[in-house]
């Protein structure tokens, strides 16, 4: 694939995210996918900040869309290759400071296999 095809991902990922769509969100990532995030260890502690598959991911995001139903995702830089996207982007939730975030997304066949956010 190439960078320009990953970076219509990400930017596809964000308006599912933005637009808290989960089944558009999840029709991007490969069913085996898995995720890797901060905020799992702190909130869920048994999966170590690991997950894994389409079922552990809607649970997680339809638990963060029903608890935050300000979330929202603003791009600051997309950085793509022919197998990754690294976004940078800021994390807004009313009534919370804002976050920066980084967050890779490995993809293969056009779906997203593993992504890992990094929190700042």
């Amino acid at each position: 694939m190439s960078a320009q095809t990953n970076k219509h991902i990400a930017i596809k990922w964000f308006e599912a995210f933005n637009e808290h769509d989960l089944e558009k969100l999840l029709s991007l990532y490969d069913d085996s996918a898995q995720h890797y995030s901060p905020k799992l260890k702190t909130r869920m502690p048994e999966t170590a900040g690991l997950i894994k598959g389409k079922l552990a991911l809607r649970a997680w995001w339809q638990d963060a869309f029903d608890r935050l139903p300000s979330l929202k995702y603003e791009v600051i830089k997309l950085t793509a290759d022919e197998d990754q996207v690294f976004m940078e982007y800021i994390r807004r939730v009313d009534g919370e400071d804002d976050l920066s975030v980084g967050e890779v997304l490995q993809i293969e066949n056009e779906l997203i296999i593993f992504s890992r956010v990094y929190h700042g």
